[in-house]
């Protein structure tokens, strides 16, 4: 979701005449975006724009610096205070307002700009795609924003209070973004939402038995160009059986679900907020698992939450072996100002937290290195993005179930599907051949 903020806040500035900088010495804005769901982020950040000040302040006095985003929004002015030679601090509801305040610091008109106020309609002005005439090379994915904000409140989440109520866009407005985005070249679109399968609750409702999302997914499987649908982040207690159904006659639906599960411990859920239990949380992936037997199950896990014991440990573990995830974000519990969990009894120190990521790590990597090793021989369409990240001799494509692939350069291009044989495994990567040179 930050990497698409920043991709329009960037194509924002460009439209009105600013170019991407080829390295930070030669920017004359600096612009971070945020992200307050975890300390680690709030630091990093934070010392990222010490550096840049340091740098920039003693040679280029002109250069604006700011801050966007959830850690702007939920500090503020603190931010300023904090690091005197931020010019800018913008919240999440503000991203469009940003190419006119660095207009007005650039040009004098305005001194320090703190803008973290409420915006309706905010959640609408996120449409614009660098790849769209101005970026360096053509993409063949997108994402698309959705909507905004949180309404689920979990106790641990510092999001709602950064992010704000969740906020729908219309389902016109975003098939219209996602037609010039086919237009473009784009073959498979990302749909974003905090949480992404209560878009349109309250704004659209049910209307023949299907959900506001589903509603939208279709309308998004009309449009002439776009191969492949994904969306992110979902909520378990957001996949009604509408949604389920649409894996299986929705042939652009891509054969994936990101489940967080947080915990497996029924106990740790109630804690958390969650709305589910372990048993729910199964019976969906079983569903999910009987509509579209391919499909990848993907998961977010959180541990060293205040009062998880070694027995709530050792169920989340044995939901992993039980589930057998494809893959797995495990985080260590992140104390959030203002958030419940912060102030709940039964706070875990930080190196018992430590060792516990590091035990459900550990599975979760055998977990998915044994699910690898079953794809060997097998065949799976993928969608070529590129040259491969690690070596450019190769082309890099994604399968419909999420795994990344790697194959032989050849005569391959990016934004071509096509069937390859998988030949080799490590723990996170696949390697193939296409099995159109492979019979030729």
């Amino acid at each position: 979701m930050n990497e698409r903020d920043s991709e329009a806040v960037a194509a924002q500035l460009v439209a009105k005449g600013y170019s991407l900088a080829v390295d930070l010495d030669s920017a004359d804005v600096v612009l971070l975006n945020t992200c307050s769901v975890r300390d680690g982020a709030e630091q990093k950040a934070i010392h990222k724009m010490e550096a840049v000040a340091g740098r920039m302040r003693k040679t280029r006095p002109e250069v604006v610096l700011g801050f966007l985003g959830c850690m702007a929004q939920s500090r503020g002015g603190e931010l300023i205070d904090q690091l005197p030679d931020v010019d800018l601090v913008i919240g999440t509801q503000k991203f469009h307002r940003t190419a006119d305040y660095v207009d007005d610091l650039l040009q004098g008109r305005r001194g320090k700009i703190i803008d973290t106020d409420e915006e309706q309609g905010s959640e609408a002005t996120i449409r614009e795609h660098l790849l769209i005439g101005n970026a360096p090379k053509k993409s063949v994915t997108a994402f698309v924003s959705i909507m905004q904000g949180c309404n689920q409140f979990c106790t641990f989440c510092i999001v709602p209070y950064t992010r704000g109520r969740e906020r729908s866009r219309g389902i016109a407005d975003i098939v219209d973004e996602c037609r010039e985005l086919a237009a473009a070249g784009v073959k498979e679109i990302t749909l974003l939402g905090q949480i992404v399968n209560s878009y349109g609750k309250r704004e659209i409702g049910i209307v023949d038995g299907k959900s506001a999302f589903v509603q939208l997914v279709e309308a998004v499987h009309a449009v002439d160009g776009i191969e492949r649908i994904r969306f992110t982040s979902p909520h378990p207690k957001g996949y009604g059986d509408d949604l389920v159904a649409a894996y299986s006659r929705l042939p652009k639906l891509v054969e994936h679900a990101h489940l967080p599960v947080q915990s497996g411990s029924d106990r740790m859920l109630r804690l958390m907020h969650r709305g589910y239990s372990r048993a729910r949380f199964i019976e969906l992936v079983g569903k999910l698992r009987k509509a579209a037997p391919e499909i990848g199950i993907g998961t977010d896990i959180i541990v060293g939450f205040p009062g998880e014991t070694e027995d709530d440990l050792e169920q989340t573990l044995s939901l992993c072996q039980e589930i057998e995830f494809d893959n797995a974000f495990v985080f260590k519990y992140s104390k959030r100002r203002d958030t419940p969990a912060s102030e709940m009894p039964g706070q875990i120190q930080e190196g018992e937290i430590e060792a516990r990521h590091a035990i459900v790590l550990k599975q979760i990597d055998e977990i998915r290195g044994r699910r690898f090793q079953k794809h060997l021989g097998s065949e799976m369409e993928i969608l070529i993005e590129g040259p491969s990240r690690r070596n450019p001799e190769r082309m890099e494509g994604r399968s419909r179930c999420n795994k990344i692939i790697i194959i032989d350069n050849g005569k391959c291009h990016a934004g071509q599907i096509l069937p390859v044989q998988i030949t080799s495994a490590t723990r996170t990567t696949l390697y193939g051949t296409p099995v159109l040179e492979r019979r030729n």
